[in-house]
């Protein structure tokens, strides 16, 4: 069968002043594929989903085909809209205030007698949407009560209610949808990006996270410096082969070496601090210490960066820093970089900088003060300054004079940490510091974190990525609740480990039984007492011969058993089903073309199966979706 191509750009040039942002790309999306467009940041990606969305203008001669149909450019935003074209961008673009309701149903209410709302009729109509996208919020809920992670399918579910009943040959683009959840969150995510394709609509989901683009995508298209490199079959491809493709070289090895650390001198010490969702949490940090805390969404971990830095009012408790005491209530961060402490928050454009002043600016900010002579800043020596640290952290490209917000995020993320480390400081608070980052950046900013520890830094990250705390932390805490609820360290330090605590806390507050995914990966291991039947490769049914397969566990929540179906293979669009022994339970995955790899015949076999509704025939994947009971 012959997959129609919904969206093919040819020939696409765009340029800015000297600067050439794309190069004769072209890229195509078929329909009902998910097709994940990467690369560095400042790599094109975000000027190509412009051209697209008629936010630029490209460079005369550039082709754009819409199912088959050649489209002028620029397209406006309108035209992309009526052309079936839908973008969701990082901020979502929801409207907190507004109910659940109002944000689908934003600019296309159904009216009846004199432009009256049928509400009833609305609001049905928005149930039966959620429910097709496994959203379980209320209608009239406002949007800012929403988890993040039920924030972006909203997204989608309004996403698609733009693009019509039919979204046959239409195209959603997804842009960094994962970038501001926490990993935890993904799966749910990726269920409502598949129901998507699953109707038919090709799907652009762009993403820095090159794991996430491994597991939900069909095809990988990677971009280079303005140019397409390559576009390759997810399934031909591993990891290891894709950020070699994205950074032009072979990595070989995401993390710096991890840190032989000396007891040194104390350098940071909490005791019994409690906030709004912080319970009598006490650290002790050395100097060279790197220390992450974390836990999932809302356990509390991500607000000690602010209670320590002053940016926030703590309830009771004490910190200090050097010998120093630090307030606890009615703090100012002056008093605490005059401490030595330097926090780098999440929010890179509200929070640690200024999107519309100059890069410039942002980074000498912290030391302008050294530069006043006679009343008059000498911005000779500032830029002097500044241009030697961006090129020392790699920042691209190293032109102080540009708006700040025209940096990619990495290479916002690379000058903010430079503004910070130029002090020296004694204490190195950072929240998310990877967020939407690109996999060569965030090599640079682990090297850059790593190096501060070794000169004597004392280092605390409040992070949901877990691998990345596992590979540079020499402890991590584990929050739950506002409560740290365990300690790792050494050998027990691992991503798998980590896991283990955020979720324990979880059941013990009687959540949803757990099952895990079977993942393949770097780093990690078989966990005792499960049976090699069981372990997947990538992309085959095949048991995994060798005990030295390397995997990792991933949560995810235990679906239930359609009534009337059995047991043994329980298959539904987007839900997990726990089987009732201890042995694999697998999910559908909503796809054209229906087939089932047989589990441990060696050899790959596949026979086609059709789901126990008439409605669906859906695809196995094995190497992408096999769970197991947990113990």
């Amino acid at each position: 069968m012959v997959t129609e191509t919904v969206l093919q750009f040819t020939g696409l040039f765009k340029t800015f002043g000297a600067t050439r942002a794309l190069i004769d790309v072209n890229f195509g999306v078929q329909a009902g594929e998910i097709h994940g467009l990467v690369g560095r940041n400042g790599s094109g990606k975000s000027t190509l989903i412009k051209v697209l969305s008629g936010y630029h203008v490209p460079d005369p001669g550039s082709q754009l085909t819409l199912n088959g149909e050649q489209v002028n450019l620029p397209i406006s935003g309108p035209e992309a809209a009526a052309q079936g074209l839908v973008f969701i961008h990082q901020d979502l673009g929801l409207v907190p205030a507004y109910s659940v309701l109002e944000n689908v149903r934003l600019n296309s209410w159904q009216a009846k007698g004199l432009r009256r709302i049928d509400w009833k009729k609305e609001r049905a109509g928005v149930e039966e949407e959620l429910e097709r996208f496994n959203l379980r919020v209320e209608a009239d809920t406002p949007v800012a009560a929403l988890s993040q992670v039920d924030r972006a399918i909203l997204a989608i579910v309004r996403a698609m209610h733009h693009l019509g009943t039919d979204s046959t040959n239409k195209v959603l683009v997804l842009d960094e949808p994962t970038a501001y959840l926490p990993t935890d969150s993904v799966d749910r995510l990726f269920e409502a990006v598949r129901t998507v394709a699953h109707t038919g609509a090709g799907v652009i989901f762009v993403s820095h996270r090159t794991d996430e683009v491994l597991e939900i995508t069909d095809r990988i298209s990677v971009l280079r410096d303005g140019r397409l490199i390559d576009t390759v079959t997810t399934a031909d491809t591993d990891e290891q082969a894709l950020v070699s493709l994205i950074i032009g070289r072979t990595l070989s090895s995401l993390y710096p070496d991890r840190l032989d650390l000396t007891p040194g001198e104390l350098v940071l010490e909490v005791i019994e601090l409690n906030g709004d969702h912080v319970r009598d949490f006490s650290l002790t940090a050395d100097r060279g210490e790197v220390v992450g805390i974390t836990g999932l969404m809302g356990a509390g971990h991500d607000e000690v960066p602010y209670y320590i830095f002053g940016a926030r009012d703590a309830k009771s408790g004490s910190i200090t820093v050097n010998n120093q005491v630090l307030k606890t209530h009615k703090a100012t961060p002056t008093e605490s970089i005059a401490a030595g402490v330097a926090l780098l928050p999440a929010d890179r454009l509200n929070l640690s900088g200024s999107a519309s002043a100059s890069v410039e600016d942002n980074v000498a900010l912290p030391v302008f003060q050294q530069y006043f002579s006679r009343g008059r800043l000498q911005l000779a020596q500032v830029r002097e300054r500044v241009g030697g640290l961006l090129a020392t952290f790699d920042v691209q490209p190293a032109m102080p004079s540009l708006e700040f917000s025209s940096l990619s995020g990495g290479n916002q993320q690379k000058a903010l940490l430079a503004k910070w480390l130029q002090l020296e400081p004694t204490l190195l608070l950072l929240h998310e510091p990877t967020q939407g980052v690109d996999v060569g950046s965030k090599a640079e900013i682990f090297l850059r974190i790593t190096e501060a520890a070794s000169a004597g830094t004392a280092v605390l990250i409040a992070s949901t990525e877990y691998e990345d705390l596992a590979n540079i932390c020499t402890r991590v805490l584990v929050f739950d609740s506002g409560r740290v609820v365990g300690e790792l360290s050494g050998d027990e330090l691992t991503e798998e480990r980590i896991l283990d605590l955020c979720y324990r806390g979880a059941r013990g507050r009687g959540a949803h039984g757990m099952v895990f995914q079977w993942r393949p990966y770097r780093v990690g291991f078989i966990p005792p007492g499960i049976e090699p039947e069981f372990v997947k490769t990538p992309g085959r049914a095949a048991a995994h011969p060798s005990p030295k397969a390397v995997f990792q566990w991933r949560p995810y929540r235990v679906g239930f058993i359609p009534p009337g179906i059995e047991p043994e293979f329980v298959k539904t669009p987007g839900r997990a089903a726990a089987h009732p022994s201890p042995k694999a339970v697998f999910r559908w995955q909503p796809h054209r073309v229906g087939y089932i790899d047989t589990p441990g015949t060696g050899g790959g076999e596949t026979r086609t199966v059709d789901h126990p509704s008439p409605k669906a025939v859906f695809r196995w994947q094995p190497h992408r979706v096999g769970y197991i009971d947990a113990a």
